[in-house]
């Protein structure tokens, strides 16, 4: 553990003490060792202290909850969430929580035991969790400092919480930068980890260039951020970036109307990096790369990522690449990953639609070409268990399966004994024969 993490033993043993100084009346803030924010936070907190009730008891109706739900421009960006925050955290037993800029929980997600334990201090959708209800702790200090902010353990102002830590950022307006909420991740020492507040942060300003894009898309005349009726979300959504990797020669990126063509390089990054969402370091990119790993120099791939990321802020920023590892901010829509899920699903005429050809055949990359290999072998695999005679003539219609000798045996068998076709596939047999 990091000296300076707010869950360091030397930062609680101090809350602790602070907090004895609390039971016995003595308020001499100065002889508080907090971090800055949480001895401002504390001060505020004093102030409120008997003034507002346990949040226990500000928990709202499930209709008044519903109602601040549907009027939240958050709801636009919850995918945003749970792509980039909510998914990671199932693994670690974070709960991932969305506040209004009151400080009421609107969404709280994640482990199913994390969040039964959480109820005991009313963690839960419609709670106010702003400082004048609970004092110190991660989203009302986000919202009342403007700020981000990490609590950990003794240094909750309330007792009740002190059993978790918590990170929290608050999320702007776009052009105005009025406060819409706040988004927080709650759990053990891990929330408040090195990295916990850097991925807040980037998965905050992920949403609010969604929301920018949607002000400009759906209300272009208006200054301010105003929330959509729930009939214009519906006719114009907030689209997902396709990333066409089956095209025949290179690559595109599709967003609404909005088309890209990428670089050999640039859509080797993007299928690499969206084939593996936890992220890669550098040096496995490089093996996924480079034939010849060993002479390859990692600064060159660091630059090409820069130049990756000036691409993709223009076109799509909810894709711009973090670092250490390398990720992409949100994984896009894929035309080979929908093959797969095709098959997966059953659907194999949906499997057939999304291929166009082999994963970037111009690419020598070990990685793509893995990709390529696993593609192909699945969509030809599943045609050769379940593929009907009309999909297994359209699957002989592709470059590479016409002088496939176990596609052309499998469609003969399944073709009708009257089928005109059969001919064809015949003639395809024996001049294979032939050649041999």
């Amino acid at each position: 553990m990091r000296l300076n993490s707010p869950a360091s033993p030397a930062l609680q043993r101090s809350a602790l003490a602070a907090h004895e100084t609390l039971g016995i009346g003595a308020l001499d803030h100065v002889a508080w060792k907090l971090r800055d924010v949480v001895r401002e936070s504390w001060l505020r907190s004093l102030e409120y202290k008997g003034k507002a009730e346990s949040n226990a008891h500000t928990v709202l109706s499930d209709d008044a909850l519903r109602e601040l739900r549907s009027t939240s421009p958050l709801r636009l960006v919850l995918p945003v969430f749970d792509r980039l925050l909510l998914e990671p955290a199932r693994e670690t037993g974070l709960i991932l929580a969305i506040g209004d800029p009151t400080g009421r929980l609107l969404w709280v997600k994640g482990d199913s035991q994390a969040l039964q334990d959480a109820e005991s201090m009313a963690f839960v959708p419609g709670a106010d969790w702003s400082e004048r209800t609970v004092g110190t702790s991660a989203p009302g200090t986000a919202l009342a400092t403007r700020g981000g902010v990490q609590v950990s353990g003794a240094e909750h102002f309330d007792p009740i919480a002190q059993r978790w830590s918590c990170t929290a950022v608050p999320i702007h307006a776009p052009g105005t930068g009025e406060i819409l909420g706040v988004v927080d991740i709650t759990g053990g020492e891990e929330a408040v980890a090195a990295h916990s507040l850097a991925l807040l942060k980037a998965a905050v300003a992920a949403a609010e260039s969604e929301l920018r894009w949607y002000q400009e898309k759906v209300e272009p005349s208006q200054r301010s951020f105003i929330v959509p009726s729930a009939s214009r979300v519906k006719s114009e959504p907030v689209s997902r970036s396709m990333l066409r990797l089956t095209s025949g020669a290179g690559a595109e990126l599709h967003r609404g109307d909005k088309v890209i063509d990428l670089s050999t390089r640039h859509a080797e990054l993007l299928a690499l990096l969206s084939w593996h969402p936890r992220g890669l370091t550098g040096e496995e990119l490089v093996e996924l790369l480079h034939l010849n790993p060993d002479a390859a120099d990692v600064g060159t791939l660091r630059a090409e990522m820069v130049r990756l990321r000036k691409v993709l802020a223009e076109f799509d920023p909810l894709l711009v690449p973090l670092s250490r590892p390398y990720r992409l901010g949100s994984t896009p829509q894929s035309d080979a990953r929908e093959v797969l899920l095709a098959i997966e699903g059953g659907d194999l005429d949906a499997a057939l639609a999304h291929f166009a050809g082999p994963v970037l055949p111009r690419s020598q990359a070990p990685g793509i070409e893995v990709i390529r290999d696993e593609v192909f072998a699945a969509l030809r695999q599943g045609m050769l268990q379940d593929g009907t005679d009309a999909q297994l003539l359209r699957f002989l219609e592709l470059p590479e399966v016409q002088d496939d000798e176990e596609v052309l045996g499998t469609t003969l068998q399944v073709l009708p004994a009257r089928s005109p076709r059969r001919a064809m596939v015949v003639a395809a047999l024996e001049r294979l024969e032939t050649r041999s």
